[in-house]
């Protein structure tokens, strides 16, 4: 199943700041610490031009901003389901208020998938320049925004996020990770200038999107591990503010466990600040280290071999998640035989919870845990381990320095 392809038949909420641990408040707007909103509704020292707002009954408000930010022709982007849920919707009350409104709903590939790759990107941007739009608008999940942010970086006309699941934290990223000719790559676009996150809308989102965004945000335990060892031995960059903001993020969603896996509106509402947030972070940085290392590098590995064979898309949240786990237990071990580590990823290493406790947690969230539970067999685990580094051959990874070890043992051997 693709996270953009949504199975689905009162109070706003203020996403806290770092100042007061997350908590709510009345008003629903976040400026990209998470703080509280300014007079007039929109965040001071703004992440985004326009609002972010994460409430009930949001995905309404999208209209009237798109009327008062002075848009013409808007184009909605959707999957066939997510039109149904919002899509058409939007474009129905956009035309109603004034605006010119187009709806495009992107086709599925010949598995069945609505994936980013060329021919959606290229669908997206000839609707816009057919409906001559001058902002576009994604509603869906995480493939729609990445089609869509990648569609107006190319235009160089705006857009605005309106997510229906909480699956993913990419809603306000600058990057958009395509699949061109078969492989996976990330290529600069555009973040959306305001974001709506209607909880109406997300609470009625199936449970394996919303266990897929507590996957997504899971594996946040590796990435600022993998961020930190890139730091300390290649001297990647690093920001220990953005650290920190990702850092609170994922404690504060992997805390609502059980509240995510029963889909209460405080769990949905908690994970779905947890990747707006998640998403804000890598947005000032600049890059996606603070959220993306080797449990992602596994992630799209697997996704690309899906679709070279011709299978079923997986959730991209669901892969990261088991991948999370199995990149723990792995650096664990490892470490345990003797690898050589920095002093601050060793204690880093020793704070990070084990395989076991994270496939816990994952269902708790009502995800899958295993590899297996994806259809990934013993074979194609063991390839992702020794191969997905080199999907993102510029990341300093603790799995690219074990594998270029055993490339060099091997080497050794051979040499002998």
């Amino acid at each position: 199943m693709n996270e953009a392809a949504d199975m689905r038949g009162g109070e706003k909420m203020d996403i806290g700041s770092k100042a007061d641990g997350g908590k709510t408040a009345q008003g629903g707007t976040m400026n990209n610490a998470g703080a509280g909103a300014g007079a007039g509704g929109r965040a001071a020292d703004s992440a985004l031009p326009g609002p972010i707002r994460l409430a009930r009954g949001a995905a309404d408000e999208a209209a009237v901003y798109l009327i008062e930010a002075g848009f013409g022709t808007a184009l909605f982007v959707a999957d066939g389901t997510t039109a149904e849920v919002i899509g058409r919707r939007l474009a129905e009350r956009y035309g109603a208020a004034g605006g010119r409104a187009g709806l495009e709903i992107i086709r599925p590939n010949a598995a069945g998938d609505v994936v980013a790759d060329e021919a959606s990107v290229l669908q997206a941007i000839i609707a816009a320049q057919r409906h001559g739009a001058d902002v576009l608008v994604a509603a869906g999940s995480g493939t729609i925004h990445d089609i869509v942010r990648y569609a107006a970086y190319t235009l160089g006309v705006p857009f605005v996020s309106v997510p229906t699941a909480p699956s993913v934290d990419g809603f306000t990223s600058k990057g958009a990770p395509l699949i061109l000719r078969g492989e996976k790559i990330t290529l600069p676009a555009s973040a959306p200038v305001a974001l709506f996150a209607d909880l109406d809308v997300l609470l009625e989102a199936p449970r394996p999107l919303i266990a897929a965004g507590f996957g997504d945000m899971l594996g946040k335990y590796t990435s600022l591990f993998d961020w930190m060892y890139g730091r300390e031995t290649a001297g990647e960059p690093y920001d220990e503010e953005v650290a920190a903001v990702t850092r609170g993020a994922l404690e504060r969603c992997a805390a609502h466990a059980e509240a995510i896996g029963r889909g209460s509106e405080e769990g949905v509402r908690v994970l779905m600040q947890s990747l707006i947030e998640s998403g804000i972070a890598m947005l000032r940085f600049g890059q996606s280290h603070p959220a993306s290392g080797a449990e992602h590098h596994i992630s799209h590995y697997w996704e690309m071999h899906f679709l070279r064979t011709g299978r079923r898309q997986v959730l991209h949240g669901a892969k990261v998640g088991v991948a999370c786990a199995v990149i723990a237990d792995l650096y664990k071990r490892r470490v345990a035989e003797g690898f050589p580590l920095p002093e601050a990823c060793r204690v880093m290493l020793a704070e990070l919870p084990d395989g076991a406790e994270l496939r816990r947690l994952l269902r708790v969230a009502g995800g899958p845990a295993d590899p297996a539970e994806l259809g990934i067999g013993p074979e194609l685990l063991d390839e992702a381990l020794r191969r997905a580094h080199t999907v993102r051959p510029n990341r300093h990874t603790l799995l690219r320095a074990l594998n270029a070890a055993l490339d060099g043992d091997a080497r050794a051997d051979t040499n002998r």
